[in-house]
């Protein structure tokens, strides 16, 4: 399954809208606790394998490819980190996170 990007139809619609192509991104299996996990500090695969009990280090890659690919993370001497597009995405989270939480208390 490609990389989604914004002006392309990706799961679920056909629109191209951007935030479409996001939530397709994001709804991936292990694609935000990956973004989750390197929100303080870049980390190599091992790391990131062992921070994330279950995930295999096939979906790892490939979400690190898409990731990556979408500008959100990027390889470097220290292993992958977020860009800032990626940090942005974590601030962005932020209001929905709060949501959540009052959510679960109804």
């Amino acid at each position: 399954m490609p990389t989604p990007r914004p002006g392309h139809p990706v799961r679920g619609s056909t629109t191209g809208r951007p935030i479409m192509a996001a939530m397709d991104l994001l709804g991936r299996r292990w694609a935000l606790r990956v973004i989750w996990e390197l929100r303080d500090e870049p980390l190599g695969a091992r790391a990131l394998l062992a921070r994330c009990e279950g995930l295999s280090s096939s979906v790892l890659y490939q979400r690190l490819g898409e990731l990556t690919e979408s500008g959100l993370a990027t390889a470097g001497e220290g292993g992958y980190e977020l860009t800032p597009l990626g940090r942005d995405l974590g601030r962005a989270l932020g209001p929905l996170d709060e949501w959540a939480n009052r959510w679960a208390k109804t």
